[in-house]
């Protein structure tokens, strides 16, 4: 007949581990044609991250009516509230921020935030939201900032803050 030869790394079923004359070592690879491990390829690239995604889907981020709080960095400042919502205003070492948040989230409204730090112009977002309007953004280092917000008619302001 022939050699015996015997190739392997040790692991049953790989690479033909005991094999006549050195033929037919590819078919011994369960017909994957020499490509090595494609299975554990496929898992970490592709079911790895939607495992991932549908924990998220599923288990959520946590974020529930405070998520109006994360929008603007920094530690809160001052909070106004008025008849249809409220101002909050945050501080962080160089920078202030303001958002406007409804008490009730319903259908689009007129909403209006706006912040300006003393010597500066105003900075304003307005339109038509659901649940809040902004963040806005000014440079306040060592200045005094003023906000303002409006939903629905209703208005709320600080005068100057943070000197």
């Amino acid at each position: 007949m022939g050699l015996l030869v015997i190739r392997g790394t040790g692991r049953a079923g790989e690479a033909g581990e005991a094999d006549e004359a050195g033929e037919g070592g590819e078919a011994g690879r369960g017909g994957r044609g020499g490509r090595g491990r494609p299975h554990r390829v496929l898992v970490s690239l592709f079911v790895l991250p939607l495992v991932a995604a549908v924990g998220l889907v599923l288990g959520g981020t946590g974020a529930g009516s405070a998520d109006a709080a994360t929008v603007c960095a920094g530690r809160p400042a001052k909070t106004v509230g008025f008849e249809t919502g409220e101002l909050r205003v945050y501080k962080s070492r160089s920078y202030a921020c303001a958002v406007a948040v409804a008490k009730k989230p319903g259908p689009r409204r007129r909403m209006s935030v706006s912040i300006q730090a003393r010597g500066g112009n105003p900075v304003v977002d307005s339109g038509k939201y659901t649940r809040r309007a902004g963040p806005v953004t000014v440079h306040a280092l060592n200045r005094c900032v003023r906000a303002s917000a409006t939903i629905s008619g209703k208005s709320g302001s600080t005068g100057w803050i943070l000197c």
